[in-house]
């Protein structure tokens, strides 16, 4: 966060538990994150706590992520802060990539309270794609300073392995069916796939 002379800070800090349509996906630790986020910038980063949102569980459905992360974006074209944080602790998942951006044909999405499905697949007015995220922040100035942190996973696999322990939720959601699963997951080599989704299942894995 450094940088020329700070104008205004501002921040968004997203922690979700609870799934208004998954009861079954509910994690454990991700509104202590939020909360967590907001002290660190207030002790360590000099943010005031009128500088800070925090969204959690049934605040934090995605029109009202999505309204605060544009609210902030207008203020740095304005000039009002040049520092933005946005910090979302959830699930993660996957959808198809529909614009050819992405060498494994899938973009990465994140999970709002009011996630929910259409048919067999994510329906995109209830998740937060990687695109969206991108579109809106590529309209930032260059001299605004911007800081995401995505705790979430993607792929179920990899850094957030430790995730599997009996004892642990791993913070990824499939897609919701195993046709749309096989649409996404399918199209790169995961190993996923046959190992936790079994024919003919269409719950939710975790």
């Amino acid at each position: 966060m450094e940088g020329g002379e700070t104008v205004g800070r501002r921040a968004l800090c997203v922690g979700i538990n609870q799934f208004k349509n998954y009861p079954q996906a509910a994690l454990r630790g991700c509104v202590n994150d939020a909360y967590a986020m907001s002290s660190l910038l207030q002790e360590k980063f000099g943010f005031r706590i009128e500088d800070i949102t925090l969204l959690t569980d049934a605040d934090a459905f995605k029109a009202n992520i999505m309204s605060h992360l544009e609210s902030m974006v207008e203020d740095a074209r304005r000039g009002r802060c040049n520092i933005l944080v946005f910090s979302f602790s959830s699930h993660g998942t996957r959808i198809p990539d529909l614009d050819g951006d992405e060498d494994d044909a899938a973009d990465e999405a994140f999970c709002p309270y009011d996630l929910s499905q259409t048919g067999s697949v994510w329906d995109p007015e209830y998740i937060i794609s990687d695109d969206e995220l991108n579109d809106l922040f590529v309209a930032l100035p260059d001299n605004v300073s911007l800081e995401v942190f995505l705790d979430t996973c993607h792929s179920g696999t990899g850094i957030k392995s430790i995730d599997f322990l009996l004892t642990r939720r791993p913070r990824y959601l499939p897609p919701p069916s195993l046709e749309a699963f096989k649409d996404v997951e399918g199209r790169t080599s995961r190993g996923f796939a046959g190992k936790y989704v079994q024919p003919l299942r269409t719950d939710h894995i975790l």
